[in-house]
């Protein structure tokens, strides 16, 4: 984008912001929990989720000014988390976070700012964005990697990727913890869901996660980066002006065609890394892609952001976004969400306490459930059952749904919930004798109705 587009971009957007501070999706999107939604994590070798009573999943509260949005999070998901079975010993604990967000998020005219380690964003959930590193770079380490010298903090220049370096530590929802603070460094469906699955994670911890990848409708905007542009899932309209069928939005940064490392992309020389090999992949290191540029021929490729100028459902006047990039088996895409830098001026901040008259949002979630009302769709599995029936939502729901399994005679025989911020539910068929059942999903004032057959 040049100059003088990103300039009236920004005057667009101050003006959008002015108008609509009330009913700014970054007040409105927000998964509040109104209903005592508490964590729940899974302890290795055990399928039965353990309660953590004492802490409150999803956002606690919203508030907002004239100019700012206030999220209030314990950083807890809704939906299940561990276990984390590289070792990692933490669970998710209570960050006691308050996000402050710009309503008005300005245009970068200047030098891109890099992401950082740590928080980058947050999703709609209160759960915390983390960018495409692990914290670990190429030398000065004192741990390992498959034989090789990784760990510590190294020299910054062949930064490791998170996504391929920490796969068996993510769980089912593609999150783990860093010293009790749950983050997700990439899109967070569950992997079972992904089109070709490359975590076994959820053989036994069964699938749930924010929002299931969904390739008939724009995907719902899930949460928010530091400099305050939404963020959305895997899918978006192919063209900017919101025309052009869904089409899945694709990253502009590929893998290089090298086999040793000593420069980045752009050519300059740097301190050498390993050579390319079974042990130290193409992709094990940041460093490994390249940015290709986009042009307007090819509108569904981001920009070096991983972003674009577009028309959503929660913006029909325009907003830069950014999307949560998969390839076409639905494996996350490189730089992921948000990155290596931000689009706009980095300036949303986790603060101890608001220092400004605020009001507390009391509205509805706008999220995928108001946006299409009309993709109330479920998918029931296996069917037919023998053990455990998985009701499936088709993407995540902004209210608490309630679920029920009746005999052919109309007698309730189980009922369970899918919570807001999650996507499935459970039913136990073990005790259950053979034969049709039927379950019913409320939505509102909506019913739909699914028949099983459970078998012994």
């Amino acid at each position: 984008m040049n100059k003088m587009k990103k300039i009236i971009f920004t005057c667009l957007l101050v003006s959008y912001g002015v108008l609509n501070a009330q009913t700014s999706p970054a007040i409105s999107s927000w998964l509040r929990n109104t209903t005592g939604i508490t964590g729940r994590h899974y302890v290795s070798g055990n399928s039965t989720p353990i309660v953590d009573a004492s802490l409150s999943a999803n956002v606690q509260s919203v508030k907002y000014s004239s100019n700012f949005v206030y999220v209030s999070t314990q950083g807890i998901p809704a939906y299940i988390s561990g276990p984390f079975l590289d070792g990692n010993p933490s669970q998710a604990t209570n960050q006691n976070a308050i996000f402050k967000f710009p309503l008005s998020p300005v245009t970068n005219t200047g030098t891109p700012t890099a992401t950082n380690g740590g928080n980058i964003g947050v999703f709609i959930n209160g759960v915390a964005l983390f960018d495409y590193r692990d914290g670990v770079s190429w030398k000065n380490s004192s741990s390992s990697l498959a034989g090789g010298p990784l760990g510590g903090s190294g020299d910054g220049v062949w930064n490791r990727d998170a996504i391929v370096a920490e796969k068996a530590g993510f769980d089912c929802s593609k999150g783990h913890p860093a010293m009790g603070n749950y983050h997700h460094h990439q899109n967070p469906s569950a992997f079972n869901l992904d089109l070709v699955v490359i975590s076994n994670v959820c053989n036994l911890y069964m699938a749930d996660g924010l929002y299931s990848i969904d390739s008939t409708q724009h995907s719902p905007l899930i949460g928010y980066a530091y400099d305050g542009f939404p963020i959305y899932g895997a899918y978006g309209y192919k063209n900017v002006n919101g025309t052009g069928g869904i089409v899945r939005m694709k990253s502009s940064w590929s893998l290089r065609n090298i086999t040793v490392r000593n420069t980045y992309y752009t050519g300059a020389s740097v301190s050498a890394g390993p050579n390319v090999s079974s042990t130290y992949p193409l992709g094990l290191f940041r460093e490994d892609y390249q940015y290709n540029a986009t042009t307007t021929l090819t509108p569904e490729y981001l920009d070096e952001h991983n972003g674009r100028f577009c028309v959503t459902p929660e913006y029909p006047n325009g907003t830069y976004c950014y999307f949560a990039t998969v390839d076409a088996n639905w494996n996350s895409a490189y730089p992921y969400v948000v990155g290596p830098t931000f689009y706009g001026v980095k300036s949303a901040a986790k603060v101890t306490s608001i220092t400004e008259t605020v009001t507390t949002y009391t509205g509805s979630s706008t999220g995928i459930s108001e946006v299409n009302k009309n993709s109330f769709n479920v998918i029931v599995y296996p069917n037919p059952a023998s053990d455990l029936v998985a009701v499936q939502l088709n993407n995540l729901t902004t209210e608490d749904m309630k679920v029920e399994l009746y005999d052919m005679k109309g007698a309730l025989v189980q009922k369970t919930m899918v919570y807001q911020g999650s996507t499935i539910a459970y039913f136990d068929t073990r005790t259950l004798y053979s034969g049709e059942y039927i379950i019913q999903i409320y939505k509102g004032k909506e019913v739909l109705s699914k028949k099983i057959l459970v078998e012994k």
